[in-house]
């Protein structure tokens, strides 16, 4: 498991990595603007320049407080929030990680079957609205998890992050239905996978750069796994491979 991580790691520097990453960057920064940028209007369009309290008479300034108020939480919540957006992203550019990967380590390999834009998008959309309410719902878990917490963010998010990672990386050889059914072969081994994506990405900035390292290491495990379940069956000389 650890290997498939190396492996992918010693390909940081193929072009295509980092085209991602700078994408997932701006487009990250782009939705934290967006989100600002509309909790500003709400604000402005909600709350009167001043208000009347008692035994205070007239106070203004309450918007401006508000708005400087909202950045913080933005800064607060933005290493919670940075995970599933950096993972939804990347979704959407799996493609030119995996295939970068495939060529390299894997140039026998037949083409994948490409995967339509809709349902990538679908599974982004859904795969980041899980991500986020599952963590705002365990919010209160690790709040009351004492010296546990960071294991249990790093136990959840893993179970999801393998899931996601192992289902679109498979799809593109084996189909949504071939994916799962191979998923739910090796589910320790996906979860564990996930847990080592999960340790770095807890971690502000770093976690701009993992997924994408995180999608190339589920597209060695997946040919691995592949690969050792073509030898159990006689099958090597179908799946070539390094």
């Amino acid at each position: 498991m650890l290997h498939d991580f190396l492996r992918a790691l010693g390909q940081w520097a193929d072009p295509r990595f980092r085209r991602v990453v700078w994408l997932g960057l701006l487009l990250a920064l782009a939705l934290l603007i967006g989100v600002y940028a509309l909790m500003l209007a709400a604000i402005e369009w909600l709350v009167p320049a001043t208000v009347v309290l008692p035994w205070a008479g007239e106070v203004g300034g309450l918007a401006t407080f508000l708005s400087l108020g909202g950045l913080i939480v933005m800064i607060v919540l933005s290493p919670l929030l940075m995970m599933p957006v950096a993972s939804a992203f990347t979704g959407f550019f799996l493609d030119d990680v995996a295939q970068a990967v495939e060529d390299r380590h894997y140039p026998a390999l037949p083409p994948a079957a490409d995967v339509p834009l809709y349902d990538q998008i679908k599974d982004g959309v859904n795969y980041f609205a899980l991500l986020v309410a599952v963590n705002i719902l365990g919010l209160g878990v690790f709040l009351f998890s004492g010296p546990f917490a960071l294991p249990v963010f790093w136990g959840l998010n893993g179970f999801l992050l393998g899931r996601e990672y192992f289902q679109m990386v498979a799809m593109r050889r084996l189909g949504r239905t071939g994916a799962s059914d191979m998923r739910g072969r090796y589910p320790l081994t996906v979860w564990t996978g996930g847990v080592l994506m999960a340790l770095p990405l807890s971690v502000p900035v770093l976690n701009l750069f993992v997924p994408v390292i995180g999608v190339a290491g589920f597209t060695h495990l997946f040919h691995r796994l592949r690969r050792q379940e073509a030898a159990a069956s006689g099958r090597t000389s179908r799946y070539p491979g390094r």
